[in-house]
C-alpha cells in the first residue's frame, strides 16, 4: 500500500506557496526573507511569492519587527549574546538594517554589561589553575565571540579576577584597537 499523497495545493502555485509558508511558520517564527528563500527553493514564481508574502504580512503572520525584538531578548538572555552578535544573526536572517538597529538598541547597556559579568563569573572557575594571562585571554575571547566590545570585555574580566583575588597587574593590557 502506498502512502497517502500530501496536499500540495495541486497545480496552484499560490496554494503551494501558502502551504510552504504556513508549514514553516508553524514550526517557528520566520522572517520575510527566510520565507522568500524557502519559496524560491520550492520553485514558486517570484510574483506569486510576493503576493503570498504581502498577504501574510498584512494579516500579521509575518512581522520582522516583532521577530527581531523577540530574537534579541531571547538570544541575549538565553545565550548571553551582545548587540554586535545579535545584529549579525538578524542580518543573516534577512532582517532590514533599520529593524536590526531598533531591536538591538532595546538592550540596555547596563543589562549588557551585567550579562557579560554573569558569563565571566560562570566561566571563571573552569580557568582556575591556569596562568593569569591565559585566563584573561580565554575569558576575554569568550566574551568577544559573543559580540562584546574589547574594552568592556577586558574591564569585566579584570574586575572578576580582582574580586577573586588574582592580581590583574600580572596580566598584560591588551593592545589598543585599530580603528
Amino acid at each position: 500500500m502506498s502512502p497517502a499523497p500530501r496536499a500540495t495545493g495541486g497545480g496552484d502555485p499560490e496554494a503551494r506557496a501558502r502551504e510552504v509558508c504556513l508549514r514553516l511558520l508553524s514550526a517557528s517564527p520566520r522572517t520575510r526573507a527566510q520565507l522568500a528563500d524557502a519559496l524560491r527553493r520550492k520553485d514558486v514564481p517570484d510574483d506569486v511569492a510576493d503576493r503570498v508574502l504581502a498577504r501574510f504580512t498584512d494579516v500579521g503572520l509575518i512581522d520582522d519587527e516583532a521577530f527581531a525584538q523577540a530574537w534579541v531578548q531571547s538570544r541575549h538572555s538565553g545565550r548571553g549574546l551582545a548587540k554586535r552578535a545579535l545584529a549579525a544573526e538578524l542580518r543573516r536572517r534577512g532582517v532590514a538594517d533599520d529593524t536590526v538597529n531598533e531591536a538591538v538598541e532595546t538592550l540596555d547597556p547596563a543589562q549588557e554589561e551585567e550579562t557579560a559579568r554573569a558569563l565571566v563569573v560562570r566561566r571563571l572557575p573552569a580557568t582556575r589553575g591556569a596562568d593569569p594571562a591565559k585566563r584573561m585571554r580565554r575569558l576575554v575571547g569568550m566574551l568577544a565571540r559573543k559580540g562584546y566590545p574589547p574594552g568592556l570585555s577586558y574591564r569585566v574580566v579584570r574586575e572578576a579576577l580582582t574580586d577573586e583575588g588574582t592580581d590583574p597587574d600580572t596580566v598584560p593590557a591588551p593592545p589598543d584597537p585599530i580603528d
